[in-house]
């Protein structure tokens, strides 16, 4: 039984015209939302605070949309579109994000622990405080990022690209970084050894 099992209690996902957010329907958010985006009227996407958690948001255009502090937990967003979209404080947790485009997100103490996050664009992205604690990053790219303070113990970096990221203050402990694209010259801060008391 996997996280999305836990949480949903096996029930599966919720389609966008049975979710809510301030008496209006996802699935009319989500259209008025997309033909802002290309120019013929509707209304950029404000879901702040929305509860999506388990929503079907696969493919969907959440481009430049404000999600901040969403629960989105276990919700699939693969393939989805959310390049400078504000996730700031958003629950990701378990959530489905393998090949979303998140370019230049915004997502400072976001909680993306377990997700599934494999072929991510993180470019440029603010994940400042960020939680990926036990997520699957593989062939992430994190090219840019703000990762500061970030928390990644447990996660899967197996050729996840972290070149040209900036990992001063970054926690990795824990980390198999064997396959990892480092910054080149990047040397894993050592631990100091334990002090033994008389």
């Amino acid at each position: 039984m996997g996280l999305l099992d836990l949480i949903t209690g096996g029930k599966g996902l919720r389609k966008p015209t049975r979710i809510r957010h301030q008496g209006q329907k996802l699935s009319e958010i989500l259209e008025a939302h997309n033909n802002h985006f290309i120019g013929k009227g509707g209304k950029r996407a404000n879901l702040t605070g929305a509860d999506l958690k388990l929503a079907d948001l696969r493919h969907a255009n959440l481009s430049g949309a404000i999600l901040d502090r969403a629960n989105l937990d276990g919700a699939n967003l693969q393939q989805s579109k959310l390049t400078h979209a504000s996730l700031v404080g958003a629950q990701l947790r378990g959530a489905d994000l393998r090949n979303t485009d998140l370019t230049e997100a915004d997502l400072p103490g976001a909680n993306l622990s377990e997700a599934q996050a494999s072929g991510v664009e993180f470019f440029r992205c603010d994940l400042s405080n960020a939680d990926f604690r036990r997520a699957n990053l593989r062939n992430a790219n994190f090219r840019l990022a703000n990762i500061r303070g970030a928390l990644f113990a447990g996660a899967d970096m197996g050729v996840t690209i972290l070149r040209e990221t900036n990992l001063e203050g970054v926690d990795l402990s824990g980390v198999d970084l064997t396959t990892t694209l480092l910054p080149k010259g990047y040397m894993r801060p050592v631990a100091p050894a334990p002090t033994h008391q008389p």
